[in-house]
């Protein structure tokens, strides 16, 4: 299927905590890998998520091979082997360290910054510092130029970004600098890089549940990124329920009409003995998931009506393990998100 974003190069992953942002940016990753490009997975959290969900030891600040891509069908005309995940742990010390060395020469110099606090205390008394920095190492690595030389060339960034409260301010680094510098490098710098973030090189991707909050924060959410031009991508719906029920019968059970006596019939035929606490407890349950689903659905409306293309992600009965990251890639590039 053909991706629904093919000219974006920076994927920007957010969500509100809990909704399994760095769980999609994963399985984002590994999809687009799968068309033969070689992807770089970034996280700035200091969460280390990325590590444990592929079981590679803890990233450093270098581009650490950890996966290859999904595995496709071949089709005419195309290559269809895979490219490499790579990822990257980027902290805000790190960056600006090479920062002073590509921008500055500053390379023995910028250790000893380093050693004697001042990288610290830049980067957490001046926080609009610390997101540039944050931010540039993505401005690097999709842009990369005669600075870094030797560096690997990616065909796409995958950022595991801040939740959705921050993402704007996140990305908004020219704001967030205008009150620390009005001329000079890092104001400069900051300027550059808002012209690839508010580009059609970037998307940001937001992740939900079908719950009320997560629904509400990605609304929100979409709402300040276009107030501040920059680029909405896709909602992705995660850990989706499986329909267990037919409509007709989530309708009767809602209504609490279900038959008692049918209901013991199958239990009957399953070789079950019908007791009737048993039939109640379970005309219970059907309730309670009939309401579930029903309040479900009220949110799934509030997505769709969100005007940006939407996808689905199944909860996955197993828990997330590098089988089930390859199964939530498969799903996404069926549904044209990769």
């Amino acid at each position: 299927m053909t991706s629904d974003w093919p000219h974006v190069q920076l994927h920007v992953v957010t969500g509100k905590g809990g909704t399994g942002k760095s769980t999609v940016a994963a399985a984002l990753a590994l999809g687009l890998a799968s068309h033969g490009k070689n992807v770089l997975l970034c996280e700035v959290e200091g969460r280390q998520g990325v590590a444990r969900m592929f079981d590679v030891d803890p990233l450093p600040y270098a581009e650490t091979r950890i996966a290859t891509g999904l595995r496709t069908p071949p089709s005419p005309g195309t290559d269809t082997t895979p490219g490499n995940v790579y990822a990257l742990h980027i902290g805000p010390e790190e960056a600006l360290l090479e920062y002073l060395k590509m921008y500055y020469k500053l390379g023995p110099a910028g250790r000893a910054l380093d050693r004697f606090g001042v990288i610290e205390f830049a980067t957490t008394i001046a926080p609009g510092v610390r997101d540039v920095l944050l931010t540039g190492k993505l401005f690097e690595a999709v842009q990369r130029n005669s600075r870094n030389k030797g560096a690997r060339s990616y065909d796409a960034v995958v950022l595991d970004a801040p939740p959705t409260g921050r993402i704007t301010t996140f990305l908004n680094v020219s704001e967030s600098v205008a009150g620390l510098a009005k001329v000079g490098p890092i104001k400069n710098q900051a300027d550059t890089m808002m012209t690839l973030f508010r580009s059609r090189r970037t998307a940001v991707h937001l992740v939900t549940l079908l719950e009320e909050m997560p629904v509400q924060e990605t609304a929100d959410g979409i709402s300040e990124l276009r107030a501040a031009g920059l680029p909405v991508g896709g909602v992705i719906v995660n850990q989706v329920r499986p329909r267990d029920l037919p409509d007709d019968s989530l309708a009767t059970a809602l209504a609490g009409d279900l038959d008692a006596d049918l209901i013991a019939e199958d239990l009957k035929r399953a070789g079950v003995e019908a007791e009737p606490a048993l039939i109640s407890t379970l005309t219970a349950e059907a309730k309670d998931y009939a309401e579930r689903r029903s309040l479900e659905d009220a949110q799934r409306g509030i997505v769709a009506d969100l005007g940006v293309p939407t996808y689905e992600l199944n909860r996955l009965a197993g828990g997330i393990d590098m089988g089930g990251l390859y199964e939530l890639a498969a799903d996404l590039q069926d549904q044209g998100l990769v």
